[in-house]
């Protein structure tokens, strides 16, 4: 079976949901504690690439950051966001599952499933 990763935030309910989800279906995922070893912006474009969605698709909006940085302005480009969301790792979307090419955003958890299945 392809190696699968997540992109973890132990602190977020959705995240703990989706690696349980992946355990019980006998799943030891690569765990990747995003907050403390921010990915790329290589890292980002790939994974952006397997989810098949844009960089304002991978942002969370409703946090803090967001605002404070006015984030909302449709005139920033893709590589600002993702500078963005490097500079302030909790903007990124999670958690994030990844098999080979392809890719999930588990909100809700249930979505890795048509990763591992």
């Amino acid at each position: 079976m392809t190696e699968i990763k997540i992109y973890h935030n132990p602190r977020c309910s959705k995240s703990r949901q989706t690696l349980q989800l992946l355990q019980d279906n006998n799943i030891t995922p690569e765990i990747i504690l995003y907050l403390e070893s921010p990915p790329t912006k290589n890292d980002l474009k790939n994974l952006l690439k397997k989810l098949g969605i844009s960089a304002r698709e991978l942002l969370r909006t409703s946090e803090q950051a967001y605002k404070e940085a006015g984030l909302s302005d449709a005139s920033l480009t893709g590589n600002q966001l993702l500078e963005a969301m490097i500079k302030e790792p909790k903007l990124i979307q999670r958690p994030i599952v990844v098999a080979g090419n392809n890719a999930v955003l588990g909100r809700p958890p249930e979505n890795v499933l048509e990763l591992i299945k």
